[in-house]
């Protein structure tokens, strides 16, 4: 394993978790809600489209590009085009203010579309860092890196949050320098393997090629109903996943009324615990078996959505050596261990239930579910927040996914057919 290429590598999963926290879970998403919508019950909604329309974008392109990535070698400057589209209109984030709701939607859609379509083929270039027995060691050291890279940007959150006289604006431009920096190496100094091309194709004929690649996965998909009912559970369970993941910093700031410093606090506590959740469950699931691991994690999961529903408001606060703690702080906790095991133990099953000669071809496929199972979770809850203007009642539906996404998951046997 050449360590200096994996070094290289890890260091743009370092640089684009700044995009995943700042702008994702945190900062930004609480800023369009608080500041750009003034708190109106309608910027959850405007959120969830933000996010339904730049992952339906990112869902189409990427089995295209990465069709067309493949047979050119051109990976990495892909990967550096929707960079670029990134790190840009993160920049310009700088110049929303009170009001500025269809700018600040459509640099936030744009942003996300670079960065969700960039990791498909950041993920690719594992085959050009080292040799097919090492990738999931350095999957994994890739997941370690980026999970530091969460931390130190939410460091940086908690150092220039404390100083109030600061623009908060700046965060944005800090984000989108931090992930140019570091993503620049992988560009600089990482070499991409070439190989011959089979067909002197142009690039529409590519993209029809990879519209037809994702239908015939599609086809192939009925030959295998155990893969087939655990990707349709999995579409379900990631759904809410993923919905928690966008909307835990507006919940806290909106309905529990957390400051930033708070919510960077709470951040922190999140990354920490899903570092430590990823290891024990590693050990669990090969203890126990992963499916079962897995309905371990959703049974938590659920758990966890009622106990917010019941218990968790502005005054949910409880005494611990001294020291009032808001109970949130102790959810977010355990939401963070499971949040690292889920995703860890579902991508394990995944490769436990594929063929090999088939591999490539569905874990496309699932990282399109994945994608496009942010359809439903997000406008859920952004329509029930609307409705019902309770974020709390938003996030009991949440726990309708986890539930239909676990009966679906004991459908499947923990093993190939």
């Amino acid at each position: 394993m050449n360590k200096s290429r994996v070094f290289v590598w890890s260091l743009f999963d370092f640089g684009n978790s700044s995009y995943a926290v700042i702008i994702i879970a945190f900062v930004f998403a609480v800023y369009f809600t608080d500041v750009v919508c003034e708190r109106a019950p309608i910027g959850d909604f405007y959120w969830s489209l933000g996010i339904i329309i730049s992952m339906i974008v990112s869902a189409i392109i990427n089995p295209i590009g990465g069709a067309i990535a493949d047979k050119t070698s051109s990976k990495k400057l892909f990967l550096l085009f929707f960079t670029i589209i990134c790190v840009i209109p993160t920049a310009l984030m700088f110049f929303t203010t009170s009001g500025t709701v269809t700018l600040a939607l459509f640099l936030f859609i744009i942003s996300n579309i670079g960065f969700q379509s960039g990791l498909a083929f950041y993920d690719a270039l594992i085959s050009d860092v080292t040799e097919e027995k090492y990738y999931n060691k350095v999957s994994g050291i890739g997941y370690a890196v980026g999970y530091i890279g969460s931390l130190a940007s939410l460091i940086l959150v908690f150092v220039f949050l404390s100083f109030n006289t600061l623009n908060y604006n700046l965060l944005f431009v800090l984000c989108a320098v931090f992930f140019l920096i570091f993503s620049l190496p992988l560009f600089i100094f990482l070499k991409e393997k070439k190989k011959q091309l089979e067909n002197n194709y142009n690039y529409f004929q590519y993209a029809v090629y990879g519209v037809k690649k994702v239908l015939n996965t599609i086809r192939n998909i009925k030959k295998y109903d155990n893969l087939k009912n655990y990707l349709l559970a999995y579409f379900l369970y990631i759904d809410a996943v993923n919905t928690i993941i966008f909307f835990s910093g507006i919940f806290a700031r909106k309905t529990l009324n957390l400051n930033y410093i708070e919510l960077a606090v709470f951040f922190i506590i999140v990354q920490v615990t899903a570092m430590i959740g990823s290891l024990i469950f590693a050990v669990l699931g090969d203890k126990l078996g992963i499916k079962k691991s897995i309905i371990i994690t959703l049974l938590f999961w659920t758990l966890i959505v009622f106990f917010i529903f019941l218990f968790v408001n502005e005054n949910s606060f409880i005494n611990i050596l001294g020291y009032s703690i808001h109970i949130f702080f102790i959810v977010g906790g355990f939401a963070g261990t499971f949040l690292g095991a889920t995703q860890s133990l579902s991508r394990a099953l995944m490769a436990k239930l594929t063929p090999d000669d088939i591999k490539t071809e569905f874990f496309g496929f699932y990282s399109l579910f994945e994608k496009t199972s942010t359809l439903i979770g997000p406008l859920t809850f952004g329509l029930v927040s609307y409705i019902t203007e309770s974020q709390n009642i938003a996030t009991l539906s949440v726990g309708v996914f986890f539930v239909m996404g676990m009966l679906l998951l004991l459908k499947v046997r923990d093993s190939r057919e």
